[in-house]
Order: C-alpha cells, then sequence, then structure tokens
C-alpha cells in the first residue's frame, strides 16, 4: 500500500509539480504558497524532497515550517533561499491538486474545508495552527493556565499582489518572530518568577579575627 506523502500536489491546469508551502495565507484562505519543483536545480529538489519524505516533516502542519528550519546541501536556508530566488508564489487554492499518492487526488480548498472541520474551526483560521502563528480565540477560562510555548518556526507571511514574497515581506516576518519571542520569554520569565521568586544573595561581611 502506498505511503501518504503531504505538501505535494500539482497545478490542476497546467500539471505542473509543486510543493505546498503554506496551505492558506492570513486573510487570504482562497491562496496558497507553492513552489515549483520541476524547475529547481538537482541538488535543491532532491534535497527539499528527501525533506518532505521525512518523519517531521510529514507531522509539520505547514511545510514551510520546516523549511525554515533546514538548509539545502550548500548552507543556504530553505525558505529564504526560495524566496530569495523568487520561486514562491502565490496561487489560488481551488487551482492545487494534492497527490498523497499516485492514484489520490483532491483540490486544495476541499482539503482545507475538511481539516478546518477537524479543527473545528473556520478555513480563515487555519493559518494559526501554524507553529508561532496566534491563535484565534477561544474560552479558555474552564482550562487550567499553562506555561506559554516557544515558537518553532516563522509565522506565515503574505505574499504581495504579484505572487511573490519581497525582501521587506520576509524582513517584516522575522522581525515579526523575534519580537514574539522577546514577548514570549519575559512571559515565561514573569510566570517562573511567580512560581519559584528568585533568591537573591544577601551581602555579608567576613569577620576578620585576629589573634592577639
Amino acid at each position: 500500500m502506498a505511503r501518504n506523502i503531504k505538501h505535494v500536489g500539482k497545478m490542476t491546469n497546467t500539471g505542473d509539480h509543486v510543493a505546498v508551502v503554506f496551505r492558506t495565507l492570513p486573510g487570504e484562505s482562497d491562496n496558497a504558497l507553492v513552489l515549483q519543483t520541476a524547475t529547481l536545480p538537482d541538488n535543491y529538489h532532491d534535497s527539499l524532497m528527501k525533506l518532505i519524505e521525512t518523519e517531521q516533516a510529514q507531522e509539520s502542519f505547514e511545510l514551510g515550517e520546516f523549511m525554515f528550519r533546514n538548509s539545502f546541501p550548500d548552507g543556504r536556508p530553505m525558505l529564504q533561499a526560495m524566496q530569495a530566488d523568487n520561486r514562491l508564489k502565490k496561487v489560488p487554492t481551488a487551482n492545487v491538486t494534492m497527490t498523497p499518492t499516485s492514484v489520490q487526488a483532491i483540490q486544495l480548498n476541499e482539503l482545507n474545508g475538511f481539516i478546518a472541520e477537524q479543527k473545528n474551526c473556520a478555513i480563515d483560521d487555519l493559518h494559526t495552527f501554524v507553529s508561532g502563528a496566534p491563535k484565534a480565540q477561544r474560552d479558555n477560562s474552564l482550562e487550567p493556565k499553562k506555561a506559554a510555548p516557544i515558537a518553532e518556526a516563522a509565522p506565515v507571511t503574505q505574499a504581495s499582489d504579484n505572487g511573490v514574497l519581497s525582501d521587506d515581506d520576509l524582513a517584516k516576518s522575522f522581525r515579526s518572530q523575534a519580537d514574539r519571542l522577546s514577548k514570549e520569554a519575559a512571559e515565561l520569565r514573569r510566570q517562573a518568577e511567580d512560581l519559584v521568586p528568585t533568591k537573591r544573595k544577601a551581602k555579608t561581611a567576613t569577620k576578620v579575627s585576629e589573634s592577639v
């Protein structure tokens, strides 16, 4: 039985194979960010496909999260390199056919609808399930208070109108992530102080006894 592989598909209108980097975009749940794989240099293509097939990538909600934390063989960070090379394209989810196996296919917009139903949320909120993204509001009054988690990946960056992430877009994403991590670190320190206040060492004068 063929193994299901997430994050891969093809453009419905052209048949071009793509890796789906982000299944939706903030404020644009009918658009996705994809990477055409056939035009990649061989070493980039092979490295990306090996990454996609790893257990960690398959467990990741979005491929972009995992690409952000990994590099190509030449040392270039995957997500940033694809942005710098203008390879990340914004496309309608209705024009992407996901192909988890060679005999299975489903339109990305339909798949997003199923996932949103499973997660009991709106399709517009799917981007909030990316590590580090702000979550949709819910009633937590009955849940025990937990320490704020530290994000592991960059938040989803909205592509420009031409479908390509600009340097400004990615820079804003990195600054946003840095600001968020700083706030989360401060919150964790505050919670730690609430649990166990830092003990400050009192300065004690050392008495020197003099022998007569």
